[in-house]
């Protein structure tokens, strides 16, 4: 029987230990740095309010894959959710994505009908066109719409959250978040979507809960002493190796959690901020699980450089350079017999959480 470690207890790992554990009757140390289980999906109640906080930000699980969604079902009932998100553009709220509705909330009818029919037309109707793309169009009102959309929705937001223009990073970056020319106001469009009803942690805590698993908190990687048959490791490649070929750019946040005495601070669960300050936006957290209270808890999101020692990784910064120099590290890493790397950080991807259970799936199917 095969000893295995598996470094970080967020949604990656937890997977792989839970699969490694029941599957395979193996047994599994799983250890994280941080004092709490979930990574970046940590979420805890909030004892004054009863509201249940997303620590380091909104998460949404959403997916098209029905296996992804049975197998979280097995450690979790749901609260069924559709993020609609909002953006504050010169001074009004509006949808988001940009869509047909958000037409009509920017500009005239006249205008709007004008637009919205040249969409159609040129894409079709139930299309995601980025907006990179969409600025190639010569017609001039699409042209004129394009600029429109690219400065007071995407431009400004990208340089607060990636430090660069939209230009300047991978373009499935920028892809995440297209013009869709539909009246459908969901941020989402996947036939599964939710958030675990009673929070992602003890979502995690449901599947690290196997007789064949440890779980040892507040302990870094370099204190291991013990020899492992495989190590799983979900933290930073570039940190692994010493930072040996230089450091991979990453992106950090800061969030500024208050407690706002009012029934609600908003109309919608996250509301963007394009244009305006320095943060990029504002959660809402009692929206998640339609929690009730008199107050309500707000967070304010700060897009940051990462910095060493001093925040956290969130976002790789995916670009050229960027890719160059992972690739040397995974060279490197292929030389090492039983050691894998897994999510973002791991594999220098910035992918949601259904794709991340997804590459756990493949990788367990070739361990298995």
């Amino acid at each position: 029987m095969k000893k295995n470690l598996v470094v970080g207890a967020g949604i990656s790992g937890a997977i792989l230990a839970n699969l490694i554990a029941s599957e395979l009757n193996e047994k599994v140390t799983i250890i994280d740095r941080r004092k709490n289980i979930a990574g970046n999906i940590f979420d805890y109640k909030d004892k004054n309010t009863n509201i249940t906080v997303h620590k380091y930000g909104p998460h949404i699980f959403h997916t098209n894959n029905k296996k992804v969604w049975d197998y979280l079902s097995k450690f979790t009932k749901w609260n069924y959710f559709f993020l609609k998100s909002n953006a504050v553009i010169e001074g009004n709220i509006c949808s988001i994505p940009f869509n047909l509705t958000t037409l009509y909330q920017v500009f005239s009818k006249p205008q709007a009908q004008i637009f919205e029919e040249k969409l159609i037309n040129t894409y079709g109707y139930g299309t995601k066109v980025p907006i990179l793309k969409l600025k190639e169009n010569s017609d001039k009102d699409l042209n004129f719409l394009s600029s429109y959309i690219y400065e007071h929705m995407f431009k400004n937001y990208t340089i607060k959250q990636w430090g660069l223009k939209p230009e300047e990073i991978d373009p499935t970056v920028t892809e995440r978040v297209p013009v869709y020319i539909s009246c459908d106001n969901r941020y989402f469009q996947d036939k599964y979507q939710g958030i675990p009803a009673k929070g992602y942690t003890k979502m995690i805590e449901n599947i690290l809960n196997h007789p064949n698993i440890e779980l040892k908190l507040n302990i870094d990687f370099k204190n291991i002493k013990e020899k492992f048959d495989r190590v799983f490791y979900s933290g930073a490649i570039d940190e692994y190796f010493d930072y040996k070929y230089g450091e991979l750019p990453y992106r950090s946040l800061e969030f500024d959690i208050q407690t706002i005495d009012k029934e609600y601070y908003q109309k919608s669960a996250v509301t963007n901020y394009p244009n305006n300050y320095d943060f990029t936006r504002i959660t809402e957290h009692k929206y998640f699980l339609d929690e009730k209270s008199e107050k309500t808890i707000i967070s304010i999101e700060y897009p940051k450089p990462f910095e060493s020692g001093k925040n956290e990784r969130y976002y790789p910064i995916s670009n050229p350079s960027s890719q160059e120099l992972y690739n040397k590290y995974k060279k490197e890493a292929e030389k090492i017999n039983g050691l894998y790397f897994i999510g973002r950080l791991g594999d220098y991807k910035y992918f949601n959480m259904d794709l991340a259970i997804e590459k756990i799936f493949e990788l367990f199917g070739e361990i298995k």
